[in-house]
C-alpha cells in the first residue's frame, strides 16, 4: 500500500493578465503550500479499473472527480491492465480556494506513477497535470513558487520566512468558473505587484511579501460573500499582519508572527460563527517531508 498527502495551498498573490482563445486565463501568482492535507492510499487490484472510496459521498462521480480523472489519464496513456484501489480521505474544504481537488489530482498522478513503476519525472507529471487544472502543476511541485502561463510555468522560490497561518472558510463557497467569468465582465481592475513579492521572498523579507499581497479574484468574490471581508477585518483586528482571500475563494487566510495570537484568532472565529472551517497551520516545504 502507498499512502501520500495532498496539501492545500494559499495564494500570496494572484493576477490574471489575459485570456486565450480557448477560454483559459493567463495567470501570474505566487503560491505557498500549507500543512493541511487530504490523504490518499493506493493499492494494486487484480480487478481492472479504478476503484475509488472517499469519506465525502458527493465526490464519487467518476466524470467530476479529479482523482479518478487523473488516475484514468495515466492508466489509459500507459495501457495499465491491472486495477487500482484508491481511498481518499478529505480534510481540505471544497470550493474554498485552497486547491483541494487539484492537490488530490496531483497526488493521484504521483501515486499511479509510483505504484506501477512509471517513474515519471516532476516535469512529465506537470505536463499531464495542467490539463486537469491550473493549480495541479504547482501541487505536484509544492513549496513556494511563482506560477505563470495557464499554471504550467513554475519557478521555485526560497521558503517563506517563518510565520503562522490561519485559514477560515465561510459557510458559502465561491465557484471558480463564476469568479473568472465575473472578472472577465469587469475587464479593468488593479493588479498586485507580483515582481516585488517574488523579490521579497528571495531575500526573506516577510514584510515585503505582505506589502505586495493581492488577489484580483477578491474583486468579484467579496461582494458575493460578505463574510470574506468580515473575516479579514477580524483577523487584522486580532493580530494578523495581513489577511486576504485565497484563490477564487471563499477561504480567507491571515498571516501571524506569533503562534499565540494565531491560536486566539482561531478560537475567536470558531466562537463567533463567521467561518465554517477554521485551521491553524504553517507554510510547508517539500524538503521538510524528507528531513
Amino acid at each position: 500500500m502507498l499512502e501520500l498527502k495532498a496539501r492545500a495551498k494559499v495564494n500570496l498573490s494572484l493576477d490574471v493578465t489575459g485570456k486565450r482563445a480557448d477560454g483559459y486565463h493567463f495567470l501570474r501568482m505566487v503560491m505557498q503550500s500549507v500543512d493541511i492535507y487530504d490523504t490518499l492510499t493506493f493499492m494494486r487490484s487484480k480487478k481492472p479499473g479504478i476503484h475509488l472510496k472517499t469519506n465525502v459521498p458527493s465526490l464519487v462521480d467518476e466524470k467530476k472527480n479529479l482523482v479518478w480523472r487523473a488516475a484514468d489519464l495515466l492508466m489509459k496513456r500507459f495501457q495499465i491492465r491491472e486495477g487500482v484501489d484508491i481511498t481518499l480521505t478529505k480534510r481540505i474544504p471544497a470550493a474554498a480556494g485552497l486547491a483541494g481537488g487539484s492537490a488530490d489530482a496531483a497526488v493521484a498522478l504521483q501515486g499511479v506513477s509510483r505504484l506501477f513503476g512509471l517513474n515519471l519525472s516532476v516535469q512529465e507529471l506537470c505536463e499531464y497535470g495542467v490539463g486537469l487544472g491550473a493549480d495541479v502543476p504547482f501541487c505536484i511541485v509544492g513549496g513556494t513558487a511563482l506560477c505563470e502561463g495557464v499554471g504550467e510555468k513554475i519557478t521555485t522560490l526560497p521558503p517563506l520566512p517563518s510565520c503562522w497561518i490561519v485559514l477560515a472558510k465561510p459557510t458559502v463557497g465561491v465557484s471558480t468558473p463564476y469568479a473568472y467569468r465575473r472578472l472577465d465582465e469587469i475587464g479593468d481592475y488593479p493588479h498586485p505587484d507580483v515582481e516585488s513579492q517574488v523579490a521579497a521572498i528571495r531575500v526573506g523579507d516577510l514584510a515585503g511579501v505582505i506589502a505586495a499581497m493581492g488577489n484580483v479574484l477578491e474583486e468579484v468574490a467579496a461582494p458575493e460573500v460578505p463574510a470574506i471581508g468580515q473575516i479579514e477585518d477580524y483577523l487584522r483586528q486580532n493580530g494578523a499582519m495581513a489577511a486576504m482571500m485565497s484563490g477564487s475563494g471563499s477561504t480567507v487566510f491571515g498571516i501571524f508572527s506569533e503562534k499565540e495570537d494565531a491560536q486566539k484568532a482561531c478560537d475567536g472565529l470558531e466562537l463567533n460563527g463567521l467561518a465554517k472551517d477554521v485551521f491553524l497551520t504553517v507554510p510547508f516545504q517539500e524538503q521538510e517531508e524528507h528531513a
